[in-house]
């Protein structure tokens, strides 16, 4: 437990810790000698990058706000002038943590300066293996090749979400790079990446078998289907990245490889009967981990992937995912048109407040860090999935608007867009939405209410019959 000596010898004093400190408790131990000492004041002063809440949440269900207020929380205490996975621990900026932080940070704040920053950080870490180091600055180098996956979703991430393409020209060559070191991974005879890849291969802390140090399952002989699948779901949207800045060449060749991967995934580790990904080929178990990539690497059919998403949800033989990975979860579910499922999958969220945690934890107990920021996902899917706003193109030239409302009677949502604010009201009878949607000027997209789709522009647009 960290602690800070003062030894006062006269007065008055002002003592401060020489960096800042994340408690929930603070004790204070006081010895005196033969003079009295009194204390005038003691306080605390938060310390943290100045993001503003501009977006909110609102629904029929009381826990959201909860989960929305301890997620925001959670959020911000793991931002300075870097992001940080958390504020008692390492303290250091993990690329496969940061891009969930930044999707936060835009769709709550707006704010893109230290996702900006992010991104230039990590590639400028760049190895002379041409990966970006798992985490950075930092002095000890530490590789994690899918966190380097990571960073790459990360540049497609801003590019989708913000009109800025010189930035984006600027980091293409560590993306290229990345995936060049990749590509030179993948076994001729298996069309799949080599087992046992050099450096930390972490996927997920869960507690399967099989699972040592955040590893995925694999053998000597046998690869991971995860880590495989998951470069096909990065090289896909790596694909869709060169495609929006003109490079035909390379979004047809990522296209190509990203299908292959996915061929020799499903030839090798589908199990036709179970109608399931294996963790690797030959293995007995399976986990949702290797499902979830199947369907956003599109190695899963897309007739399948409601019954992939049954499966994923409701089979407690499948190795399960951490709080982290069900981001990943989240997507795979919006992927497979089962968003209205989204809602309901958040009881691990109000497990963490019933036990009377005010952030949320790394992972499920026995856990270390009680505040993580990857665990703060549900501020960006209440508003992305729930809520349902999403780019419709690059650069969010226009938007498109698919709430998912599930359970919930009524939602109202802001999200803050480079125009304006996106403000949404909209309330659930039967199988029927109304409601309004409001656009910034100069901002138009589309409404879809699961039966077809609506024209919106910008300012006032009424849904169906409020």
């Amino acid at each position: 437990m960290p602690s800070d000596i003062f030894l006062p010898d006269g007065g008055p004093f002002e003592f401060s810790t020489l960096w800042w400190r994340t408690w929930r408790y603070v004790r204070l131990d006081i010895k005196t000698a033969n003079e009295p000492l009194d204390i005038e004041d003691f306080y605390g002063i938060f310390t943290g990058y100045p993001f503003r809440e501009e977006g909110y949440f609102k629904s029929s269900d009381a826990s959201a706000g909860k989960i929305w207020d301890t997620a925001w929380r959670t959020a911000r205490l793991c931002a300075l002038e870097t992001y940080i996975d958390c504020p008692y621990y390492e303290q250091l900026q993990y690329a496969g943590d940061t891009r969930i932080q930044a999707l936060i940070s835009l769709y709550v704040s707006g704010d893109d300066r230290l996702m900006r920053k992010a991104i230039a950080d990590f590639d400028r870490s760049r190895g002379s293996n041409g990966l970006v180091k798992s985490r950075h600055p930092s002095r000890i180098r530490q590789y994690i090749p899918p966190f380097a996956l990571y960073w790459v979703q990360m540049l497609d991430d801003f590019a989708r979400h913000r009109d800025d393409s010189e930035f984006v020209r600027e980091h293409i060559d560590g993306a290229r790079a990345v995936f060049h070191w990749y590509l030179r991974q993948i076994d001729p005879d298996t069309g799949m990446l080599f087992p046992q890849l050099p450096y930390w291969n972490f996927v997920d802390w869960s507690k399967a078998p099989e699972w040592n140090g955040g590893y995925a399952p694999e053998t000597q002989t046998a690869a991971s289907a995860i880590n495989s699948l998951h470069l096909a779901y990065a090289l896909k949207c790596g694909a869709n990245l060169m495609r929006h800045m003109g490079m035909e060449k390379e979004a047809g060749e990522y296209a190509q490889k990203s299908r292959e991967i996915a061929a020799a995934v499903r030839k090798r580790c589908y199990d036709e009967s179970r109608g399931l990904f294996m963790n690797y080929a030959g293995a007995a178990r399976s986990s949702q981990h290797a499902n979830i990539m199947g369907i956003l690497s599109g190695a899963a059919e897309p007739g399948e992937r409601r019954a992939l998403i049954g499966k994923i949800l409701s089979d407690p033989a499948l190795d399960q995912c951490t709080l982290y990975y069900r981001f990943y979860l989240a997507e795979a579910m919006r992927m497979a048109g089962e968003g209205d499922k989204y809602f309901s999958q958040l009881e691990p969220w109000k497990k963490m407040l019933d036990r009377g945690l005010t952030t949320f934890a790394e992972k499920p107990d026995p856990t270390r860090s009680d505040c993580h920021a990857w665990s703060s996902s549900p501020n960006y899917h209440l508003l992305s999935l729930v809520a349902g706003v999403t780019p419709a193109e690059y650069g969010f030239k226009s938007v498109r608007i698919e709430p998912k409302l599930g359970q919930l009677k009524f939602v109202e949502a802001a999200i803050p867009h480079p125009k304006g604010k996106i403000r949404i009201s909209l309330k659930k009878k039967g199988e029927e939405i109304g409601g309004f949607v409001e656009l910034p000027e100069g901002l138009s997209g589309t409404f879809a209410d699961g039966k077809r789709d609506y024209p919106v522009k910008g300012g006032f647009n009424r849904i169906g019959r409020d």
